[in-house]
């Protein structure tokens, strides 16, 4: 059984989009229709576990935050997408986007940025504001398993220590390796460590990691954390519906991890898990993969747009003077 969840999980996996290209970019557009998602300070953005910055050429490919921070830019919002390893732990995801974010303030010459993380994002913009608090406006976390997934602890429990971690962990490295050579880049940029990466995403490694990053994160089962630390304001969301669209093929895959990944979830992160600071919904008609409009903004046709969420999340900032 167990052996057939991780051949299903990592069917699952290296099925997904996982392809990378630049470690910034500044969406830009011809046009600017208004200044609703203008906030002070730029927006960044960074993608989770095996996440990727586009799929395919420039012309045609498919982003991770499909149509998102095009959508923020013509509302008036200075906004980055950044690039990790898509298979690290939490503190070394934090450091490359420590560098990213060190660099968009020097391009930019802003004091502060709003740090934006979904999934594993969160913990590594969560890593940001813990060791940059004073250059960090806000902090949004959207589907990040804050106090770690069941699915996590299953897979680094059942891979740990055993003679499948070597094979599986291999597999997994190299498929990511071999997407980063793809994309003519060099893989020592961005090594991968899928072991570390599953314990970071559990509840053993969460909790080690709020223990030196407690900012946001609530002190009780199911609550809110605190909005503000060390001047840095703490905000969340998350869906909790893992099949939304039966013309999304991720949905099935999801579908079947949601299983094993507690009650209400996206299909992979249990909804009070999610919650960071001000938790501003934890039940959207969304999954995992539609809380950042994917596929191709496929999703159930009661849900909210994730595009309209993050405008009107950037609005919010905004009215903060962030």
């Amino acid at each position: 059984m167990k052996f057939k969840l991780l051949f299903t999980t990592l069917l699952l996996v290296l099925t997904q989009p996982v392809f990378a290209t630049s470690p910034i970019q500044n969406p830009t557009t011809s046009f600017v229709i208004s200044d609703y998602a203008k906030t002070k300070y730029p927006i960044v953005l960074s993608h989770g576990l095996f996440g990727f910055n586009k799929l395919g050429t420039e012309a045609f490919g498919l982003d991770y935050w499909y149509q998102i921070p095009q959508d923020l830019a013509r509302n008036g919002a200075n906004v980055w997408v950044t690039r990790q390893s898509t298979a690290n732990t939490s503190e070394f995801r934090g450091e490359q986007l420590l560098a990213e974010v060190q660099d968009i303030l020097a391009i930019t010459g802003a004091q502060k940025v709003n740090l934006i993380g979904h999934s594993h994002g969160s913990q590594t913009v969560r890593y940001v504001a813990g060791v940059l608090p004073a250059n960090i406006a806000s902090v949004s976390t959207i589907g990040g398993p804050a106090k770690g997934a069941p699915l996590a602890d299953l897979i680094y429990k059942t891979l740990a220590g055993t003679p499948l971690e070597a094979p599986i962990a291999t597999i997994f490295n190299v498929a990511m390796n071999f997407i980063t050579i793809g994309q003519f880049d060099d893989p020592q940029k961005y090594p991968m460590n899928s072991v570390g990466a599953a314990y970071s995403l559990s509840t053993e490694g969460a909790g080690k990691f709020n223990a030196i990053f407690p900012a946001g994160v609530p002190t009780t089962a199911c609550g809110q954390g605190e909005s503000s630390v060390n001047g840095v304001r703490y905000y969340s969301w998350s869906g909790a519906s893992p099949l939304t669209n039966p013309l999304d093929p991720s949905d099935y895959g999801l579908s079947l991890t949601s299983v094993f990944s507690g009650k209400n979830n996206d299909g992979l992160v249990p909804s009070c898990s999610s919650h960071l600071g001000t938790v501003i919904r934890d039940n959207y008609v969304w999954n995992h993969l539609d809380e950042v409009n994917q596929i191709l903004g496929l999703r159930s046709i009661f849900a909210q747009d994730p595009v309209s969420i993050f405008r009107q999340h950037a609005n919010r900032l905004k009215g903060q003077n962030l």
